[in-house]
């Protein structure tokens, strides 16, 4: 049975989310239609390019994403602190360059001169769009929806683009965040579309590598959530290290992964070649489940998202599988 969104994504329980939509039956969001030999892949830069978009107005940031052919994944932080400190007026010009919102914001944007009534329902719309601003459900509609309308525009037709609206998936520990992200990354290389990750069009490890191998000061992109590094806020940034990250990405996509096609080769050089970067020992390594779970993390971790959100824990079933409605 389905369960509703607002019983998948408890931000009590953990800030990141693993988001995933597909296509309907054989529409393309991106790559070569075989059938018709009409290309869509100018479609991938639609997707990244919006989805930039709205990391810089929403309170959610982008840790990895990867733009496929018929799908997309997206690994979201909700990042509630940044949502609490906006003030009404920034709250609401970040809403409005979404939606057109109520005249009354209008006016209030345009500093016309409001009485209490009219300010203290400006502040009411305000609030509202603050909890919508850190909302993952609220951006997966502006980006799904924008999409959806374009792709319908170019191919001249309407109905539905999407499945479903998206697939959500908790991540609730560091060793969960890790290994989801690497799995992200390195999709492109799995199936076959790229033979590194660095190498692999429209992902996230690829806007960290071309800005990290660009840069000497080896800086980070603007539009993803930074790994920790000297003089970087702890708590504002990825537990772990970007050198770090690389190597584990680069080490898990030379797997072969049962049930995917394409991995690293054994004659490609070492990440730390490719990228100039300091190799750092990495100390914990995880297989990931590819079948699409509702949470994911240790053992502990599901245990208390199960009972945080009101499921019945299952004893003899795999961990990765172990949440199901009451």
């Amino acid at each position: 049975m389905t369960t509703a969104r607002k019983n998948l994504i408890d931000p009590a329980s953990t800030p990141y989310y693993h988001c995933m939509a597909r296509c309907v039956r054989r529409a393309f969001l991106c790559g070569r239609d075989k059938f018709s030999g009409k290309n869509y892949e100018h479609r991938r830069q639609w997707v990244e390019d919006r989805l930039k978009i709205l990391s810089g107005i929403f309170a959610l940031e982008i840790c990895a994403y990867a733009v496929m052919s018929n799908h997309y994944h997206v690994i979201l932080h909700i990042n509630r602190e940044q949502a609490e400190s906006w003030s009404t007026k920034e709250v609401l010009s970040r809403w409005t360059q979404l939606f057109s919102g109520p005249v009354l914001v209008q006016r209030y944007l345009a500093g016309a001169v409001m009485d209490k009534g009219s300010l203290l329902k400006v502040e009411e719309f305000a609030e509202e769009y603050r909890c919508r601003l850190k909302d993952i459900s609220w951006f997966m509609r502006c980006l799904n929806e924008h999409l959806a309308r374009e792709a319908n525009k170019e191919d001249d037709c309407k109905g539905r683009f999407w499945e479903g609206r998206y697939k959500s998936q908790a991540l609730l520990d560091e060793a969960a965040l890790l290994t989801c992200m690497a799995y992200v990354d390195l999709n492109p290389v799995r199936a076959k579309m790229a033979k590194t990750p660095e190498g692999s069009e429209y992902t996230s490890i690829k806007e960290r590598a071309n800005t990290y191998s660009s840069h000497q000061k080896k800086k980070q992109p603007r539009c993803l959530k930074p790994f920790k590094a000297p003089g970087q806020n702890p708590d504002k940034a990825l537990p772990y290290t970007l050198a770090c990250y690389f190597e584990l990405v680069d080490w898990s996509g030379r797997i072969i992964h049962r049930g995917k096609r394409g991995k690293i080769e054994g004659d490609v050089p070492a990440v730390i070649d490719r990228l100039g970067i300091d190799p750092e020992e990495w100390l914990n390594t995880m297989r990931w489940n590819n079948r699409f779970r509702r949470a994911v993390g240790k053992l502990s971790s599901l245990r208390d998202y199960a009972s945080q959100t009101g499921k019945q824990w299952l004893h003899g079933v795999t961990p990765s599988i172990c949440l199901f409605q009451t």
